[in-house]
């Protein structure tokens, strides 16, 4: 992907939890659809979104029990009762929750449960429009569908710990055992496959729909997979584990300005070698798997394809850790050459970027980020100013999901800074700051423009997606039906068409 296949567009960063519905969390029922016919109505093309994976612990979608696998918790109950998997009665026990938060904690048995009686509905009935489908996808997908859908009953078996606590022959199957394990858990695996196949059938709808009114949509992955998924689990060989399973080294970034001991995440390497063996093909899967049910896929912390921090497993901060080089030109090589050379991937190029990252990115002409925010936090000149953009090869944005809401970082932003920002856009203490970053963006070089939707609504801290490093509390933000008006639309088209988007 470069500038010669770019469109100048901009469009909204939400993730679909975020949307309202009745259900206690958003979902790919009407109001995704509502969302899209507002992204039309106010001359937005993009929607981008965050990994729409299963999660793991902390509910946070760049933890996922599978790299391949869907959020089962974004199906639509409504839309399951008119395939008739659920009647109005299954649905009148959801819990009361708060329409501006999602409380996880509540939902997800709820919505586990109301899935399984789906599942029962479907197993009883063979559903006969949906039977074949479900089959097909079953067998086009088997390649990571039978080990996440095994992974999960095994988890179940095991009441929900992590896989390097099972017995180890649950650990360390082989094939052979494998085989009995799905017969053994035949009803367990079967649901699991069924509410993918429920996801991946309600999400292609979606998508086709946005497609088909000018909406093109940007997902996301992260670089690393969790340790507790099935990736790792039934793919050992190709991370850095020892004999038992456990890492020898995780991943993390170093000490820096905002924090002292670095950031210690603590998910497996990759062990490239095994993965240039094998012709990189689990990453040439994933990445045809996403641009399948995707427009556009943001790699998160791109420089790890360079070279990334490998901290010894046991370490307690990130700071013994070292810079060790990853494969990452024969890697994308190697996915360009199965896929096609015009990949539409944005790299995720913030933070502490090399000259050898830098090249990496170019070599393969992936637009890299630059945030508005950056760009005020000191009274300098900065690369992530409009005016310093050297190529319109960028996504510009004002904030992203790990930034503060941009009127939340502006009241907390230093006096001078605040100066530096009104001075820069010439605007006036009481002119919403929110609106006029949205207004610098879209006037901006960069090939496309994209901002929260908390931004749009001009919401402060309360409308934070997420903080890094703080471990409760995230990913839990929704807005209400009524947030989105006729007059937001207006003003958004209007500057788009304004700076040719």
């Amino acid at each position: 992907m470069n500038t010669a296949t770019l469109t100048r567009a901009s469009g909204i960063l939400l993730h679909p939890t975020s949307l309202p519905s009745l259900y206690g969390i958003g979902d790919l029922g009407q109001a995704a659809y509502d969302f899209v016919n507002f992204l039309e109505e106010s001359g937005q093309h993009l929607w981008q979104i965050l990994p729409l994976t299963h999660t793991g612990y902390g509910d946070s979608p760049y933890q996922s029990f599978s790299a391949f696998a869907g959020q089962p918790l974004l199906i639509s109950p409504q839309l399951l009762l008119g395939l008739r998997l659920l009647n109005e009665e299954d649905l009148l026990t959801c819990p009361q929750t708060d329409p501006e938060h999602v409380d996880y904690g509540t939902i997800i048995p709820w919505k586990t449960a109301l899935l399984r009686k789906a599942c029962k509905r479907f197993s009883e009935t063979k559903h006969p429009s949906l039977y074949e489908k479900y089959r097909n996808f079953c067998r086009k997908n088997a390649d990571w569908l039978d080990d996440y859908s095994l992974f999960m009953a095994l988890k179940d078996l095991h009441g929900g710990v992590s896989w390097l606590e099972w017995e180890d022959e649950y650990r360390m199957p082989d094939e052979a055992f494998k085989k009995v394990l799905h017969t053994r858990l035949a009803e367990e695996t079967g649901f699991y496959r069924f509410i993918q196949f429920l996801f991946f059938q309600q999400w292609g709808q979606l998508k086709e729909y946005a497609n088909a009114h000018g909406v093109r949509i940007i997902g996301d992955i992260p670089i690393f997979v969790s340790m507790d998924s099935a990736d790792v689990w039934a793919g050992k060989h190709l991370f850095q584990l020892d004999t038992k399973g456990f890492p020898t080294a995780v991943a993390g970034v170093p000490p820096d300005y905002f924090s002292a001991t670095g950031q210690l995440w603590g998910n497996p390497l990759y062990e490239w070698d095994a993965h240039k063996r094998e012709g990189y093909s689990w990453w040439i899967s994933r990445i045809a798997n996403q641009l399948e049910i995707l427009d556009i896929l943001r790699i998160d912390h791109f420089r790890g394809f360079e070279a990334y921090w490998a901290v010894p497993y046991g370490e307690e901060t990130a700071v013994k850790g070292q810079w060790v080089k990853a494969p990452g030109e024969g890697l994308f090589a190697a996915i360009q050459n199965t896929l096609g050379d015009a990949l539409p991937i944005i790299a995720e190029d913030l933070g502490v970027i090399t000259p050898e990252v830098e090249a990496l990115r170019d070599r393969f002409s992936f637009p890299g980020m630059k945030v508005l925010q950056f760009a005020f936090e000191d009274i300098g000149e900065s690369t992530f100013l409009p005016h310093q953009f050297t190529s319109p090869n960028c996504v510009c944005y004002t904030g992203t999901h790990d930034n503060d809401t941009t009127r939340g970082w502006y009241e907390t932003l230093r006096k001078d800074c605040q100066k530096k920002l009104r001075r820069y856009l010439n605007i006036r203490k009481k002119d919403c700051v929110s609106f006029q970053m949205i207004r610098a963006c879209l006037a901006s070089t960069a090939a496309y423009a994209i901002f929260p939707l908390q931004d749009m609504l001009d919401l402060g801290k309360e409308g934070r997606m997420n903080t890094p490093g703080v471990a409760a509390g995230n990913w839990n933000w929704r807005f209400r039906q009524d947030a989105l008006t006729k007059k937001h639309a207006k003003k958004l088209k209007k500057l788009s068409h304004l700076y040719g988007r």
